[in-house]
């Protein structure tokens, strides 16, 4: 028996040996173009690289903290190199520029001139090209713009290469905005993205519409169209297509001597894989995403199987495979001319699954996206003053501020779905940012108020501070004693190009002051105590934020209206008094009784509110001038967050990205809610403390004709074991008939209506947060949102991208902050529960916020909604400054416009963009404010002159842009593909553009939603 052993093994050692002998290298054709009459399988290689989600964008990047998550960018863009090198027939494409120029600085002149020729005959495909892939729900449609910039330029410096194609491949929802102006725009050919609602993509494979041509706007219509294809599913390859390391997919294992071999098996699964998908997609051309999240670590384990499914399957011959990419994809789909189906509005909200709608992000981490919004107007104003006084290439500058909001727009930043110690690495980034731009700003301003000539300043000694905190009532600098002779000076900067009045609110030691203007005039100001709830945020969150609690409190607010010129700044000093001077008017008091019966009027000017005393409440709204008389009520309520508990299959609990309610509760006091009112000669403010964790202030401003109500909410309660959405219902008796409005990225409007999708027949399993979207105008939600009926509109604006809906006629809600209790299975593996720790105590974190509402006339609430949103996005820059005596006139410019005098932008036109480059050259963007037909006086055409707008210097030259600044927009228009839509051209407005500028008068035309970009050069 031993003998038959050892036997067996030598006769075993025998074959491996022969098998050894026979085994011989195979080479593998990869070189298949496209062919006609077969169905062509584009093998499209690329990574997702997430710029930040359960690890930081440093900890993706190098590969550390793998406890939560194995992932390493540095070694997908490190294997990729030789991987593309060992075969000229391979393709990758790559997305994310936070990651890539990390990579790219770190390359020696060797590697960078492989990878540029790389680039340049098409194996390496840099698309999409912004830093990040941006969220398309949360970020305002500047920040769009502004990271997409930075990525665009990047490229075209480096590799004079301008990205074709948007990969949005994994937000969670596509916005109107990014279609027509992140795509058509900025010259992409086509747009591609990986999430749509189920039952959408269920229709839409039924009936061949995954790809279709994208309108986004009302305005542009088909002049700034796309070409866009939602993936069949998600962006990742077929079914046991996948070829990590890792990964349990059968390789193709083609050697016949050994076993498993399984040639003819994969075959088999590629083709009837790619028949599948055939059978869903138009014309004979389909595409296969080969690869998802963080993949390619070891690129060559991709590209060996991907060789092998090339060269067998084309042996095999009933299909036709190809490394492609989406440009070439893109290429053969519109060298079909084939007619394809017509889509417009966009594609929120998103459910991936029965009872789970991705709109609870809308609201999540309400903080950071308020923080993003602070930032993202800062760095707009600190751009203008760094142009204004002239860029340095050394520091300080905005480059760090810009790159932090960059990452900051991610679709798991700025949306709220990231880890909490993400969370924290974006907001330290952008800190860090901000406090070197505070930096670049106080020494621009110094410069404007000390010289004449503000493009060669010298030194100068006049101290600037800012006051970042001041939204939880913390400025040291305006917090000084004023004793006789002391002066407190405040520089007002307006980013915006018109003439700005808005009213000032600073917090004070002392009652006994006065404000003078530029001219030394003493002017109108009134003195508010601070209420407890603010002081009480206040004293916490600096003890949280700088590690020490404040030396002592302010007990009043002093607030008076300042004027300041267009991108300009205006000087007013506020003054000690003593006891016999005249001061600041004191607001005088009034407390509603408990038992009180009656009605109590707010406003001294047009606009008029009515509170009923017995229960509290608002009741009215009154506006003189326009004649509307409305009944208002405001409320608050929240939605307990569902836990998932009774799910049988799918389960389903609300967490960061999903919006799960099970029931909504009212939230009052327990007794009747008192009031307070404080009265004065520049605003009127309505204190109610609505629950232990809720308290509000109503204002309304002397000639304003609009209502500011400041929220704060927490911490949010959970001791009961229930997490909890909070919501503001503001209800009317206005007719709406389930329509609303939302915004798109705070540009143009969608029309929604409840229970309802113009693509498809919607089954309503959510009828909640199925009717819940992003927004800033609130006509409906985002940053506007707004709904009419036949006689008036109702309009809400909000400081930051919250969710919203209209789920009752009459009335607009929008959800303000969320604390819950169990993560929802989408990956973060987190519960939303966000806190706040001093000395190793927590408790969770509070919000404090405002929104703004009117109520106009039917047809004429666009002007408001336009002009005081830019006021929104840009409020005032201050800087504080002291002064001994009365010498500040004397030695300082008081007042500044960069404009020509008496010049300013056209009322629908705003400056978006100003900024010096490094180069020298000057990029300048201006903005339509007005879809067409929205308002009948400023829906029309309008003129800049840009002579006037750069009074202090001498154009040489003006070239007009994409909207990215990567290319000349004459080159763009000529390349642009023209795509064929299903029933042939439709009827629709022509859309306008401005004209070509003169180079001798330099006007530029702007029609309604134009946005024109420049490069200026002096």
């Amino acid at each position: 028996m031993k003998n038959n052993i050892i036997l067996l093994v030598v006769l075993n050692l025998i074959v491996c040996c022969s098998v050894l002998v026979e085994s011989k290298y195979i080479a593998y054709n990869t070189s298949q173009g496209i062919v006609s009459d077969k169905l062509n399988v584009h093998l499209v290689p690329h990574t997702h690289d997430d710029v930040g989600w359960l690890k930081t964008v440093d900890q993706y990047y190098v590969g550390s903290n793998n406890s939560i998550q194995g992932a390493c960018v540095r070694n997908v863009l490190d294997s990729l190199v030789p991987a593309l090198l060992a075969d000229k027939n391979r393709k990758f494409i790559y997305v994310e520029q936070a990651f890539f120029q990390r990579w790219w600085r770190e390359q020696s002149e060797s590697i960078q001139n492989t990878v540029k020729k790389l680039v340049s005959t098409g194996q390496l495909e840099l698309i999409n090209g912004g830093m990040c892939m941006h969220d398309e729900a949360a970020p305002h449609y500047i920040d769009m713009i502004d990271q997409t910039t930075l990525g665009h330029r990047f490229i075209k410096q480096e590799f004079n290469q301008t990205p074709r194609i948007g990969w949005q491949i994994d937000p969670f929802g596509h916005s109107a905005v990014q279609a027509y102006l992140l795509g058509a725009e900025v010259g992409f050919d086509s747009l591609f993205f990986g999430r749509i609602d189920y039952q959408d993509r269920a229709k839409r494979k039924d009936e061949k519409t995954l790809e279709f041509v994208w309108q986004g706007s009302k305005t542009f219509g088909s002049s700034a169209q796309i070409f866009a294809g939602a993936f069949p599913a998600a962006y990742e390859p077929p079914n046991s297509f996948y070829f990590e390391v890792d990964d349990d997919s059968p390789i193709v294992q083609d050697n016949i001597n050994l076993f498993d071999y399984n040639v003819q098996e994969r075959v088999n699964d590629f083709v009837t894989a790619a028949l599948t998908q055939a059978n869903i997609t138009r014309t004979n051309h389909i595409m296969w995403t080969m690869g998802t999240d963080f993949k390619y670590q070891y690129a060559h384990t991709w590209f060996r199987e991907m060789d092998k499914l090339i060269h067998y399957v084309n042996m095999d011959g009933r299909v036709n495979a190809l490394y492609s990419t989406p440009s070439i994809y893109t290429d053969v789909k519109y060298a079909t001319k084939e007619q394809w189906p017509l889509k417009t509005d966009d594609f929120f909200p998103y459910a991936d699954r029965v009872n789970a709608y991705w709109t609870g992000y809308f609201t999540s981490r309400p903080a950071i996206k308020h923080y993003v919004r602070m930032m993202s107007s800062y760095y707009l104003a600190a751009r203008q003053l760094e142009f204004l006084k002239g860029r340095s290439n050394v520091r300080p500058n905005t480059d760090y501020l810009a790159d932090a909001l960059a990452i900051a727009q991610h679709h798991d930043a700025v949306s709220g779905t990231e880890k909490q110690h993400v969370a924290n690495d974006y907001a330290k980034r952008l800190s860090i940012g901000y406090a070197e731009a505070e930096e670049l700003v106080a020494s621009s301003l110094a410069c404007l108020v000390e010289s004449t000539n503000k493009r060669s300043c010298g030194n100068t000694v006049t101290k600037f501070e800012q006051c970042p905190l001041l939204n939880i009532s913390y400025c040291p600098p305006s917090e000084v004693d004023l004793p006789h002779g002391k002066n407190l000076v405040i520089v007002i900067y307006n980013s915006l190009g018109w003439q700005r009045e808005d009213v000032v609110r600073i917090p004070v030691n002392s009652k006994s002051v006065i404000v003078r203007d530029s001219s030394g005039k003493q002017i109108e100001s009134q003195i508010l105590p601070m209420a407890n709830a603010s002081m009480g945020l206040r004293n916490y969150y600096v003890k949280a934020y700088l590690g020490k609690s404040p030396s002592d409190t302010p007990k009043y607010w002093l607030a008076f209206l300042a004027s300041v010129p267009p991108l300009g700044f205006s000087t007013y000093i506020v003054s000690g008094t003593k006891p016999a001077d005249i001061s600041s008017t004191l607001s005088t008091t009034h407390i509603s009784q408990d038992n009180g019966n009656g009605t109590i009027e707010i406003g001294q000017g047009n606009l008029k509110l009515i509170y009923a005393v017995n229960d509290g409440k608002l009741t009215q709204y009154i506006n003189k001038r326009s004649s509307v008389n409305e009944f208002v009520d405001q409320s608050y309520s929240f939605y307990s967050g569902y836990d998932g508990s009774e799910d049988t299959v799918n389960f389903q609990a609300s967490g960061a990205y999903i919006f799960r309610p099970n029931g909504s509760y009212p939230l009052k006091s327990e007794r009747q809610v008192s009031f307070t009112v404080f009265r004065g000669p520049v605003l009127e403010e309505v204190h109610q403390q609505i629950t232990p964790w809720i308290y509000q202030i109503t204002r309304v401003y002397k000639g304003k004709e609009h209502v500011e109500v400041e929220f704060t909410v927490g911490p949010i309660p959970v001791d009961d074991g229930v997490g909890k959405e909070v919501a503001t219902q503001i209800t009317t008796t206005m007719k709406t008939n389930k329509t609303f409005y939302t915004d798109s990225n705070g540009r143009d409007f969608i029309k929604r209506i409840r229970d309802f999708r113009t693509d498809w027949d919607l089954q309503v399993n959510q009828p909640v947060a199925g009717n819940y979207y992003p927004g800033f105008d609130v006509g409906a939600c985002s940053e506007y949102l707004y709904m009419e009926d036949n006689k008036t509109e109702l309009s809400v604006l909000v400081d930051r991208s919250v969710g919203g809906s209209s789920i009752a006629d009459g009335q607009m809600e929008l959800m303000l902050h969320r604390r819950l209790l169990f993560d929802d299975s989408r990956g973060v593996a987190e519960a939303l529960n966000e806190t706040v720790c001093i000395d190793n105590k927590c408790q969770g974190l509070t919000i404090q916020g405002n929104f703004y509402l009117r109520i106009d006339p039917l047809g004429k609430g666009a002007k408001w909604r336009r002009s005081f949103g830019q006021e929104i996005y840009s409020p005032f820059l201050l800087a504080f400054s002291e002064q001994e005596g009365d010498k500040w006139s004397t030695s300082h410019l008081s007042t500044y416009s960069a404009m020509a005098p008496s010049y300013s932008l056209p009322d629908n036109i705003a400056m978006i963009t100003l900024q010096e480059l490094e180069d020298g050259k000057v990029l300048l963007r201006l903005a339509h404010l007005y879809e067409i037909g929205e308002d009948k006086d400023l829906s029309v055409i309008a003129k800049v002159e840009l002579k006037k707008l750069f009074s202090e210097r001498k154009i040489n030259k003006v070239t007009e842009m994409n909207l990215s600044a990567n290319q000349e927009r004459a080159e763009m228009e000529k390349k642009r593909l023209v795509w064929r839509v299903e029933g042939g051209p439709r009827e629709e407005v022509t859309a306008a553009r401005g004209g070509t500028v003169d180079p001798t008068k330099l006007v530029v035309e702007l029609e309604p939603m134009e946005i024109r970009t420049f490069i200026v050069e002096f």
